[in-house]
């Protein structure tokens, strides 16, 4: 017999790393944003490529006075929404 509440925590506990790690990507863009990077490092390049999509979606939902001021909250909004869907994958699986 297959114990499939246990494969679910598996699964879960795998997820909400991906996004504490996720998160982590983020705050690290957020901190080399403010040393104005060269565009041209790959690290920088994959940080943008990876957290990129996110932004833009927070950016299309938000209006526009909210991120283009000189100070952008996307990063903050997306941080926490990524921490509400890891509360809500952990109460799933108590």
């Amino acid at each position: 017999m297959f114990d499939y509440s246990g494969f679910s925590y598996g699964i879960i506990g795998i997820i909400v790393s991906l996004i504490n790690i996720y998160k982590w990507v983020v705050i690290v863009r957020v901190l080399i944003s403010w040393i104005n990077p060269d565009p041209y490092n790959s690290i920088v390049q994959f940080l943008r490529g990876v957290t990129d999509p996110a932004l833009y979606a927070i950016r299309r939902i938000l209006p526009s006075f909210l991120w283009s001021t000189g100070l952008d909250f996307t990063p903050l909004l997306l941080i926490v929404f990524l921490e509400i869907v890891v509360l809500f994958l952990q109460s799933i699986s108590i």
